[in-house]
């Protein structure tokens, strides 16, 4: 059993390339032209495609969106916000502004296709010498 995350697309292409530059992934061609595969860490697989033209396209929306969980840091919303730099660069769009947490810095950003996704970066807690 393998489990993957599907998002629907207008350009998958494109929108491929967009989370490949996002993530330091790789695409590859899926079961047909409007499909491509992501191979991302740890065995996750993202798959984009474009829907039948028969069928309503799905609502973009936060009810199951992308996490990228970027590496631990000890500054973390100085860390995010280079990450959210390069998702702007990249076509992508601030949802809500980056904000500190207790738990580390997070910014809701949307894809070129309207599609939310979370950039989180965790803070880096230093371990203490005793």
């Amino acid at each position: 059993m393998q489990i993957s995350l599907v998002l629907a697309a207008h350009e998958p292409k494109a929108l491929s390339h967009f989370y490949c530059e996002l993530f330091g992934a790789k695409a590859r061609e899926g079961k047909a032209d409007h499909h491509r595969i992501l191979d991302l860490n740890d065995g996750v697989r993202l798959e984009i495609y474009r829907p039948s033209k028969h069928r309503p396209f799905p609502a973009a929306g936060r009810a199951l969106s992308l996490c990228l969980k970027l590496p631990a840091h000890h500054i973390p919303l100085v860390e995010l916000e280079d990450h959210v730099s390069h998702a702007l660069r990249l076509g992508g769009s601030v949802l809500e502004p980056a904000r500190l947490e207790p738990f580390g810095a997070e910014c809701w950003i949307n894809d070129p296709e309207g599609n939310a996704v979370l950039l989180l970066v965790p803070i880096e807690r230093l371990e203490r010498s005793a």
